[in-house]
């Protein structure tokens, strides 16, 4: 039996596909603040539609969970993903003059599409730690991404126009809701065998496959 935290290995089997994402040209962009103003606002609108359907897989894990840290956290984390995270969205929103008619009249991309559709199928058919896996890796990709710019592009916090989304998702507070996440999961599955640590795995592991496809399809504006 590894001794190491599920969290943990979910991590190292990922590290490649992570290392990714700090070489992906959206990020530098980010980070060297010459990402193109339309690729941002694809993204935006992108990343809107996806956080609805984010916001359905932790309603999936409350129906599947008696853990009552668990169910307080899926609560929290749906109000904080529709009225917090959201604000972020339409500050920008209305920095890029995106109308509402836009965003109501938008189609979600097809990678939007099979991502949000498999993170909800495995919250709909697992149990709550299926769901978590499912979730946990957007939430702990965007703090390694946003901290690994804050560190080695100081500048790029001070962006006019990117340092909101650098420092919204380095910050201590949005780190610290992630590692009750991240520390439930781990609770959760303490003691299950390996078989069932490794299909947990394997779903953090798809999720982060399609977090680098979704940086291409904001990228390429498909």
């Amino acid at each position: 039996m590894n001794s190491k935290t599920l969290s943990k290995q979910m991590l190292e089997q990922s590290k490649s596909i992570w290392q990714g994402y700090l070489n992906h040209p959206f990020i530098l962009g980010i980070a060297n603040g010459n990402l193109e103003k339309k690729k941002f606002q694809h993204y935006m609108i992108q990343d809107y539609l996806y956080l609805f359907e984010y916001a359905k897989v932790f309603a999936h894990i409350l129906t599947k969970t008696n853990n009552k840290n668990l169910l307080s956290l899926c609560s929290k984390s749906i109000i904080s993903i529709l009225n917090g995270e959201m604000k972020i969205h339409k500050s920008y929103m209305k920095r890029l003059n995106i109308t509402d008619e836009q965003i109501s009249s938008a189609k979600m991309s097809l990678t939007n599409i099979s991502y949000t559709s498999y993170m909800l199928n495995q919250a709909a058919n697992g149990d709550e730690t299926a769901g978590l896996s499912a979730v946990l890796s957007c939430a702990l990709s965007y703090e390694f991404i946003a901290k690994h710019i804050a560190e080695n592009y100081p500048q790029a916090v001070h962006n006019e126009f990117y340092g909101e989304w650098v420092m919204g998702y380095s910050s201590a507070e949005y780190s610290s809701e992630n590692k009750k996440l991240e520390n439930i999961l781990n609770e959760l599955c303490r003691d299950i065998n390996d078989q069932s640590k490794q299909k947990l795995i394997d779903i953090f592991k798809v999720c982060s496959e399609y977090e680098a496809r979704f940086w291409d399809m904001a990228f390429n504006m498909e």
